[in-house]
């Protein structure tokens, strides 16, 4: 899975250190896929991430998907 940052997390990222691309991924592979309530090609997956145990929320799209 390759992670590509959006122009908003880029800018995000220098105030959000602790949140590394593993947390996301690790997210995305452990929540439900739901529908985002904005957009309609958006997901969001809410993981808790250990060790520390935060809530972690997650917007992404796919671009493609492998079977």
């Amino acid at each position: 899975m390759e992670v590509a940052e959006s122009y908003h997390w880029k800018r995000k990222r220098l105030k959000r250190k602790d949140v590394t691309d593993e947390f996301i991924k690790y997210a995305i592979q452990n929540s439900n896929e739901l529908r985002d309530k904005y957009w309609e090609d958006a997901l969001n997956a809410i993981a808790r991430v250990p060790p520390s145990g935060r809530l972690l929320k997650v917007v992404y799209k796919r671009i493609s998907r492998i079977k």
